[in-house]
């Protein structure tokens, strides 16, 4: 199979351009984000500083604040329109009258590419990055995340998988051969890249998640509202013709099923943790034994 690396730029454009509307369809984007925040009250972890990458709209920032309200929040997103809507919602959710500095603001906003965080190395406790990952090559954000986490630290996200979108990529590929639909790694390339970054006890899962809609044309639109358009290297080039749009939406009927449209979504849920250095994990009593060859080192 061909890999089509996405156009960047076009990603920060096409998101940046779905600021204003972005929560009127976000509804897999509010699912899955609910999913990760039901896991990370699982997780052990009392993190002071808390990166959430790919923050979009803000939508979960409020809800990282009320549960961990000690800790400072980075909010970075590749579309600095994203992140004005991001600093808004935060303070119409926390019921801030006005957006104050000093020890009340505990929002910082980092305009930047989940392959080259603005962060410095060891600085945060908690990545939560909730449907971003997928527009990255995962063995380079993978080492940036492991990088800008601190010992100890967590990474929790949600991914999408090669068989998302796949009635509309069948549809497509009825008609021609040009990349339509964005493609997206295999979960077994996203653990491998995670292990390599050197995060460990790492865990990966699938669910499959379905939307409906009344006909192609709303999925479509939903999609361009959200901003997830064709961002593939190798897309075709142009508009798209009445004709040819007529038959994709005909293939895509062929799946209709009980009167309505679906559209599948293969999520990836993860985490990782990056570990303390070896010969410097805690022991029992809190306490840390470094070696004496460590020490002659120094």
């Amino acid at each position: 199979m061909v890999e089509y690396r996405p156009d960047k730029s076009k990603v920060a454009r096409s998101f940046a351009a779905a600021a204003a509307n972005y929560d009127d369809v976000a509804i897999l984007q509010r699912q899955t984000a609910d999913e990760l925040l039901d896991r990370l009250s699982l997780m052990k972890i009392a993190p002071q500083s808390i990166l959430d990458l790919g923050v979009g709209t803000g939508r979960n920032l409020s809800l990282l604040q009320k549960h961990y309200p000690q800790a400072t929040l980075f909010a970075m997103d590749i579309a600095p329109d994203m992140l004005q809507q991001a600093r808004k919602r935060y303070r119409q959710d926390l019921g801030l009258k006005r957006w104050l500095p000093g020890s009340s603001q505990k929002l910082q906003l980092l305009a930047g590419d989940a392959e080259s965080i603005p962060l410095a190395d060891n600085s945060v406790d908690l990545v939560f990055a909730n449907l971003a990952l997928q527009w990255c090559e995962p063995a380079v954000s993978f080492t940036e995340i492991q990088r800008v986490l601190r010992p100890e630290g967590l990474l929790l996200f949600s991914s999408l998988g090669p068989d998302t979108l796949t009635e509309l990529r069948q549809a497509w590929a009825a008609v021609d051969p040009y990349p339509h639909v964005n493609v997206f790694y295999d979960m077994h390339d996203v653990g491998d890249a995670m292990t390599a970054s050197g995060l460990s006890d790492c865990v990966l899962d699938i669910e499959a998640h379905v939307l409906t809609y009344p006909t192609p044309m709303a999925m479509m639109r939903d999609l361009k509202i959200l901003g997830a358009r064709n961002v593939n290297e190798g897309r075709r080039r142009g508009l798209t013709g009445k004709k040819l749009m007529r038959q994709v939406i005909a293939e895509y009927e062929n799946f209709r099923i009980e009167g309505l449209i679906p559209a599948s979504y293969e999520v990836v849920y993860g985490h990782g943790w990056k570990l303390q250095p070896m010969g410097q994990r805690p022991a029992a009593d809190g306490s840390v034994h470094i070696p004496l060859s460590e020490i002659q080192r120094r």
